[in-house]
């Protein structure tokens, strides 16, 4: 007999009974400020699914020797809802992020889930925190689903207990100004045969240090290298772009393949979408060196880079430490004070177009 999975219909909601106070938009930092409530649902390996259920925000309770706890068998994911000038609020493709942390989750042994009926109870969350939701352009509803093996046991066998949780969080722009590297290349975030292509807490937590370690040096983000030849993979926890003149004198947008050491950024899948949509150059994944990137801008042929997230959208790079020295990266030779280079600057404003359903798009689910 087949063990219950996700139910939307079973959806369970508890409102809270001490509503918080709405911030000012102008006060909202990333991951700071959560509302009401939350979405929990429990699995046994024994009895399968349990009912979903919304309840207040607040503390969880887990086994000291729960699997994740030990272990760090833990997945997550990272998307978000906008606000129409309508009014309407809407999701922007969260079956990708769905994908991923499902594939993430296996990656770990947790439990496989149902995709669609999980959408519905995320959908249903927003909509009983709907007043959080920011109105203005640029602010946004962070949802963070959380998946952990909850099972206390030592035993480095698999969680057959775990929590599949998400919560909400509004926002506002996260780097509202070009970001200066530190290229890293005796460090390594991801490598081949690893699980840096899966969204897990613990790719994250090896980075902090070394991430720290460059803020203090004035720098904002790493610029992870690998191997002898400084193959560039990504910058901080974003996917990387460049845009140049490429060595046979094409003009291309480029970033590093989906190799198993790449995450598949949903926002850096868009924007490889939006860009071959207008088939105005050439678009490529592929591996690209840091040598490859000095000589560029050597030569000239450097026109701008950018990171990309689903927490930053983008954000342009003017400058990288490589080999003891500071490389400029061009942003817009017109304007001295731009916070964003042309090419970044036209892909944020169509992306964010159709996430304001400025644009339609079937990218955008309504809630």
């Amino acid at each position: 007999m087949a063990k219950p999975n996700i139910d939307f219909s079973k959806l369970t909601t508890t409102l809270t009974q001490t509503p918080k106070e709405l911030l000012d938009q102008s006060e909202l930092k990333f991951g700071k400020y959560f509302t009401d409530h939350m979405l929990c649902i429990k699995y046994t390996e024994e009895n399968g699914w349990e009912a979903p259920e919304i309840k207040p925000y607040g503390p969880l309770a887990i086994d000291p020797a729960a699997f994740v706890l030990n272990y760090s068998v833990e997945a997550f994911e990272g998307t978000k809802a906008y606000r129409a000038a309508d009014g309407t609020i809407n999701l922007f493709r969260p079956e990708k992020n769905l994908q991923r942390l499902a594939s993430s989750s296996q990656r770990i042994m947790l439990p496989e889930f149902d995709q669609e009926q999980f959408l519905e109870c995320i959908k249903e969350l927003v909509r009983v925190d709907q007043r959080f939701v920011p109105n203005d352009y640029g602010y946004s509803m962070y949802i963070r689903p959380n998946f952990i093996g909850t099972e206390p046991n030592l035993n480095l066998v698999y969680s057959r207990e775990a929590l599949l949780y998400v919560y909400l969080s509004p926002v506002g722009p996260y780097f509202p100004r070009t970001v200066k590297l530190y290229a890293n290349a005796t460090e390594a975030r991801a490598w081949p045969g690893g699980v840096g292509s899966y969204k897990l807490g613990g790719n994250y937590a090896p980075a902090l240090r070394p991430a720290m370690d460059v803020v203090s040096k004035g720098y904002d983000q790493i610029l992870w290298l690998l191997g002898d030849d400084h193959y560039v993979t990504e910058v901080g926890t974003m996917n990387f772009f460049i845009f140049w003149i490429n060595a046979d004198g094409e003009k291309e947008l480029v970033t590093a393949p989906l190799d198993g050491i790449i995450l598949p950024g949903v926002t850096r899948d868009s924007l490889l979408a939006l860009a071959r949509q207008w088939g105005e150059f050439k678009v490529s994944e592929r591996k690209i060196t840091m040598p490859e990137v000095v000589k560029a801008v050597e030569e000239g042929r450097m026109l701008e880079a950018f990171g990309a997230g689903t927490a930053c959208i983008v954000c342009s790079v003017s400058e990288v430490f490589y080999q003891d020295s500071n490389i400029a990266i061009p942003v817009d030779p017109t304007d001295p004070n731009a916070v964003y280079g042309p090419l970044t600057k036209r892909l944020r404003a169509e992306l964010l177009d159709v996430q304001y359903a400025k644009t339609p798009s079937p990218w955008n689910v309504p809630i």
